[in-house]
């Protein structure tokens, strides 16, 4: 019988199976366990009843969730939700399940062909699904609302970590460049009374934008634009924001976003661009790990990339800016601020 690793073996062999983990973690989050757990304790056969599950099936599912801390089990075959589960919930602040469900239904494969993008270059994501990522989810409007959802999710802890971070107080009208469904605007607004707002986003992303603003009672201040940031942005702006839009796409693309802003842009509005940014030397530190992930996942999703600073600096600098300065938040994005 072949002995269990120990020390830096058992870290290595936890990285080669992590797709164990990661796809228990779907499944429950597609098939709602959490939701189904919210009330207390369940059997599995209880939980059968409700889920679109294998009885069987499940009871070693629910096992596997249990080693891995997402639920815990009380009495045989008994279950309940941990604080670790807790995210999975559906109807939580910040829930993570949009996320769990995005990984599984879009990611998960696409990383699968990993090797593919390392060998050529190009994006698993064509690769492997005939498409770029937003021609494929304007084809398939349930990953889009999947994927919304998901980007929204991130987008709430993000928003607080910028408002932190940035003084947004000085800006009378800001220009959200690509927002999604408004959730860093939103937060902007909220904090500000006095404050306008313009996203401009691709027409399907506008009408949810529409319901999450309306239903925050902000729609009154703020005007929504569809359109295509690669050939002109709204002008008049104090600020214009691009969160998390330039990782999305190549040298070449990006600039072209850029230079869209700075004909948008009067000569006293800012530039303010929220992003990971990569170290000059990488190290095993959980914030690198993110970005280097982070960085990964651009590759075979859409081609994009993460950035040093001075690949900012060079990409800035040759659409017409200067940054000002970078401001770090206490999450693992920064906001760079240019003129």
């Amino acid at each position: 019988m072949m002995a269990e690793p120990s020390g830096d073996a058992a870290k290595l062999r936890a990285l080669i199976t992590g797709y164990e983990a990661a796809q228990c973690v779907y499944v429950a989050a597609k098939l709602g366990v959490a939701d189904a757990l919210a009330d207390g304790p369940r059997s599995v056969s209880d939980l059968a009843g409700v889920l679109p599950a294998d009885s069987g099936a499940l009871g070693r599912l629910m096992r596997g969730l249990a080693s891995l801390g997402v639920v815990v089990e009380h009495d045989e075959d008994t279950f309940a939700l941990t604080s670790l589960g807790e995210p999975l919930r559906s109807s939580v602040p910040g829930s993570l399940r949009p996320i769990a469900l995005l990984a599984g239904e879009r990611s998960y494969r696409v990383w699968g062909a990993l090797a593919y993008s390392v060998a050529t270059g190009r994006t698993a994501f064509e690769h492997v699904y005939g498409a770029t990522t937003f021609e494929y989810m304007t084809a398939h409007p349930e990953l889009a609302a999947i994927y919304d959802e998901a980007m929204s999710a991130g987008a709430i802890q993000m928003a607080r970590a910028v408002l932190a971070a940035v003084d947004f107080s000085r800006f009378r009208t800001i220009v959200d460049v690509g927002g999604g469904v408004g959730q860093l605007l939103a937060a902007v607004l909220s904090a500000l009374d006095y404050t306008e707002g313009v996203l401009i986003e691709r027409a399907p992303v506008i009408e949810h934008a529409r319901e999450r603003l309306r239903t925050a009672d902000l729609a009154h201040r703020c005007r929504l634009v569809a359109g295509d940031f690669f050939h002109s942005v709204p002008g008049g702006g104090d600020a214009y924001v691009l969160s998390h839009i330039l990782h999305n796409w190549d040298d070449e693309r990006s600039a072209a976003i850029l230079r869209s802003c700075r004909a948008a842009m009067p000569a006293t509005a800012v530039l303010l661009v929220v992003e990971k940014i990569m170290p000059d030397v990488v190290d095993a530190s959980a914030t690198a790990r993110r970005v280097t992930m982070a960085d990964l996942h651009m590759l075979v999703i859409t081609g994009g990339r993460e950035r040093t600073r001075s690949e900012y600096d060079r990409l800035l600098g040759a659409a017409g800016f200067r940054i000002k300065r970078v401001i770090p938040t206490d999450t693992a994005e920064s906001v760079i601020e240019a003129t």
